[in-house]
């Protein structure tokens, strides 16, 4: 997958491109939905497959902080989609430029001067454009002045329900991560590079590896069971608090803080993904930190318990 950043300069699909657009945010089980459909006509036409995403995502534009927590960063995204029968990836910058621009001009000026569109799927309640004016009827109008067809990315349900970033962001945030696998059609996961923290779960006997979430907003929260790969082929077990730490720390800064069973290695600084299992319970504040250490004691048996019933389950004939 050919990785491109900005919106490029005119022409550069010459033959054209089977294109869709969207935040892909999770690369879920709907998303590839879509780039199957994608994939069907790319064989029809001969065409590359394309995908377009903006970064921020539109409502971080707006929202700032307050914009929904994402599923996935961009580097998540991009490995996801790099596993998938996708020929290029654009990522535009998402400006006030590009908020204002008018919705007939990027029509006109990207989709089809630049990115030679010949067929678009895209969402039947998709907006675009400056104050939203743009729309699937609009790209349907367009496409029969410049040739190109548009194709509705449909529904895809699991359960009666329609697949979506946000279904599994509220299954998630419910601590229900086998609806959320369902719908994603993988464990969740954060990815992230281990950073220096303030050491005080060393001082607690439980020293942690810690990743620096990126925005304020989680789609998880609390203490889970948890698996963490990063180190080739190897896979660690632990038990990880995803927060503030209200108890140690209290700060706006949400972590992901893990501590893996039977380990000992420096590993600041790699990039490492921390796998979500079992959630065990929510984040609390507690009295002080004999309290926090006899709860942490607790949690490291649950976990334990978990994974010791999954060995058990899986040997099971």
């Amino acid at each position: 997958m050919r990785l491109i950043r900005g919106i490029p300069r005119l022409p550069f699909f010459k033959k054209g491109s089977v294109l869709t657009i969207g935040n892909f945010d999770g690369v879920h089980l709907g998303h590839k939905s879509v780039i199957e459909k994608l994939v069907e006509r790319s064989k029809d036409l001969g065409l590359p497959v394309v995908i377009m995403v903006f970064e921020p995502q539109p409502l971080e534009f707006f929202l700032g902080t307050d914009a929904p927590p994402r599923l996935t960063r961009l580097r998540e995204k991009i490995i996801h989609l790099a596993k998938l029968p996708v020929d290029d990836l654009i990522i535009v910058r998402f400006n006030k430029q590009i908020a204002d621009c008018d919705a007939g001009q990027f029509i006109d000026d990207v989709l089809v001067k630049r990115l030679n569109v010949k067929h678009l799927v895209i969402g039947d309640d998709f907006r675009f454009g400056k104050d939203r004016q743009g729309d699937f009827n609009l790209l349907r109008e367009k496409g029969k002045a410049f040739r190109f067809q548009v194709q509705d990315t449909g529904t895809f349900l699991i359960a009666g329900q329609r697949v979506s970033s946000t279904l599994i962001r509220n299954a998630l945030a419910a601590g229900d991560l086998d609806n959320a696998e369902a719908m994603l059609g993988y464990p969740y996961s954060v990815c992230g590079r281990i950073v220096h923290g303030n050491k005080r779960g060393r001082t607690l006997g439980y020293p942690t590896a810690n990743i620096l979430m990126v925005r304020k907003n989680s789609p998880v929260s609390g203490v889970f069971a948890v698996t963490m790969t990063g180190f080739g082929d190897m896979e660690f077990q632990g038990v990880a608090n995803v927060g503030i730490r209200p108890t140690v720390d209290g700060s706006n800064n949400v972590v992901l803080e893990t501590f893996l069973f039977d380990f000992n290695q420096d590993i600041y600084g790699y990039y490492v993904e921390v796998h979500f299992k079992q959630k065990l319970r929510a984040e609390r504040r507690f009295q002080n930190v004999d309290e926090l250490k006899e709860q942490i004691v607790n949690d490291v048996g649950e976990a334990k318990k978990f994974f010791a019933a999954q060995i058990n389950k899986d040997n099971v004939i």
